[in-house]
């Protein structure tokens, strides 16, 4: 989000707020936390403990809303499978057409509680990238490092012409939908951390590890892969502390209009 004037912020957050939901009422809660990352307000918070230590559940779901969300995550992504599969074939296709190697890219991620999961999307990225650039694969930062770390660079060489696009678009992560129905990820919570990275978490793992891991996020509809590593777990918690289901529900319309848009909150 470097050179973008804090009122320039604002104006953003309240056009994606007006563009989504005239009436003010579905995104009334988004517009409170966007209004404030607009204004530089982030901070960085722990969750609250009980009386013997361990972690609670923060946010605004209870026992039974966290059921529920998991159920309503799993038919939504189960019904979004069926309607897309045509859309997945013609770009797994495309991918196996443009450069050598499977059509999608797994990976272990790490969970809720900790646990490590099988990870899908489609492959962006040439098949042998790890050998052709081991220097991008070498996780290991100073602090100061990894507070101004970006994922992802202006010009990747490891991303292929067809991965350009569809990361642009972020239709290599539809097969997400994969995790979503097998209970590993949610539609809406933290991006899923690779392993090697999870350390540089610190004290705010055991927060970021405390929900699914999610398709979207609040982090990716305000800086999407713009926003560096701090900023990215600034936002991950402050999601954490205050979610809902009217939340979640603002998110996922706020990356429906990123996506066709090709804009997000903070550029």
């Amino acid at each position: 989000m470097t050179g973008v004037t804090d009122s320039t912020r604002a104006a953003r957050a309240q056009e994606l707020i007006e563009h989504l939901d005239a009436r003010g009422e579905l995104l009334q809660e988004l517009k409170v936390s966007l209004d404030d990352v607009a204004r530089g307000g982030l901070a960085v918070g722990r969750a609250p403990t009980d009386a013997t230590g361990e972690w609670s559940r923060v946010g605004g779901y209870t026992q039974v809303g966290e059921a529920l969300k998991a159920l309503g995550d799993r038919v939504l992504a189960a019904v979004g499978l069926v309607l897309v599969s045509p859309l997945l074939l013609v770009i797994a296709i495309a991918i196996r057409l443009d450069s050598p190697g499977p059509a999608l890219f797994s990976q272990t991620r790490i969970g809720r509680g900790g646990r490590p999961f099988r990870f899908w999307k489609f492959r962006g990225m040439y098949a042998d990238s790890r050998r052709r650039f081991p220097e991008l694969y070498d996780y290991r930062y100073t602090g100061e490092e990894v507070r101004t770390l970006r994922f992802h660079p202006d010009h990747d060489p490891r991303i292929t012409r067809v991965g350009g696009f569809i990361r642009r678009t972020s239709l290599d992560e539809v097969p997400n939908l994969i995790n979503v129905v097998l209970g590993d990820m949610s539609l809406v919570g933290p991006r899923p951390e690779i392993p090697e990275l999870l350390p540089y978490y610190g004290a705010a793992a055991k927060t970021v590890l405390s929900v699914r891991p999610g398709i979207t996020s609040l982090a990716k509809l305000v800086g999407r892969d713009h926003i560096t590593f701090e900023e990215t777990l600034e936002l991950d918690l402050r999601y954490i502390r205050e979610r809902s289901l009217r939340m979640d529900l603002a998110i996922v319309l706020g990356t429906i209009w990123m996506v066709t848009t090709g804009r997000s909150v903070g550029h």
